[in-house]
């Protein structure tokens, strides 16, 4: 039977992990801290992330990641982007040789500007054929909920992806295989600062004109630096582009919108960043996707204010009149 290991205890590991799970795979669970594993196991239940969601038979947790990767097929890391190094290089050296490592993450490292699977190749030491990423409209509470859903599993090399796509679809959750990373990978990076920008105007009191401006242009934004990448523009326009952003700029549930509509209330990130809540991706990777735009020399303006508002001082009213005072062009 096809074991899968998930690096990651938290909403979208777990719900991942359920879907492979109900899928037919067996499916341990590395939790970081021991009681939540504990808890795990014995009431078959996350209560930390998702609960009174009933978690199937085939998965269970640990705390120990040597113990979750022993002979894994799939390696899932689910862990936040910016801890993805020192995670798995735990690990690394106790994977099977013929794994294939599986990318939950959606953001650019900070000071290298990679993405999570060069992060991953690097560490891990395996070429991209081994790297899978998963990306697309994933909600995990309406995922882990049983509700249905479609997902982009991407890998350069398409059996490898195949072989993923089969461990886990499942009559609520539809992969669809993509041989483009760059492209997949940039869609839920960028999509994720692009909800932060939405909800400040959410915050502020905008209406569906200002939303949707910034959704459409983010998107723009994003294809310009997935061409200098090398990524395929039609990406863009599926699951892991048009699909993914859309979810997570108008869903209460994506957390980089929420903290954004936070933001745009007139709370300070000092006190955003206090609270004890799962991390918003965005608010990291938004400078090192800028760095990254601007190392291939990419305008990305909708980024460059978010970074402004996140990190700079500036206010998100300062951030919506700056877009509104941008010198007019062509679309």
């Amino acid at each position: 039977m096809t074991r899968a290991a998930v690096l990651g205890c938290g909403s979208w590991g777990t719900a991942f992990g359920k879907v492979l799970a109900d899928s037919g795979t067996d499916v341990v669970l590395w939790a970081r801290r021991p009681e939540l594993a504990r808890r795990v196991r014995e009431t078959a239940e996350n209560p930390d992330y998702l609960p009174g969601v009933v978690l199937p038979p085939g998965l269970t947790a640990t705390a120990d990641p040597l113990e979750a990767v022993e002979g894994a097929d799939f390696v899932v890391l689910a862990v936040p982007s910016q801890s993805l190094r020192d995670n798995l290089g735990a690990v690394a050296s106790a994977l099977d040789p013929g794994a294939v490592l599986v990318s939950l993450m959606k953001g650019v490292e900070l000071g290298t500007t990679k993405r999570m699977s060069e992060v991953i190749c690097e560490v891990a030491g395996v070429p991209p054929e081994r790297v899978a990423v998963v990306s697309g409209p994933n909600l995990a509470k309406e995922i882990a909920a049983g509700q249905p859903a479609a997902t982009v599993v991407a890998c350069t090399d398409l059996a490898a992806a195949t072989r993923l796509q089969a461990a886990c679809v499942t009559g609520y959750f539809r992969p669809y295989t993509n041989v483009d990373v760059v492209g997949c990978e940039l869609g839920g990076a960028v999509k994720n600062v692009i909800a932060l920008a939405t909800g400040m105007a959410e915050g502020m009191g905008f209406g569906d004109n200002t939303k949707a401006s910034l959704i459409t242009r983010g998107l723009a934004e994003t294809a310009r630096l997935g061409a200098a990448l090398g990524a395929d523009p039609l990406t863009f326009s599926g699951l892991a582009g048009l699909g993914d952003l859309v979810a997570t700029c108008t869903s209460p549930l994506s957390r980089n919108r929420t903290f954004g509509e936070l933001l745009g209330r007139g709370q300070t990130l000092d006190e955003l960043l206090g609270r004890k809540q799962q991390t918003a991706e965005g608010v990291k990777s938004c400078r090192s996707i800028l760095d990254l735009a601007r190392k291939h020399d990419v305008d990305m303006p909708i980024t460059e204010q978010v970074v402004a508002v996140v990190h700079e001082g500036k206010t998100p009213a300062d951030m919506l009149r700056a877009f509104m005072q941008r010198e007019t062009r062509s679309e």
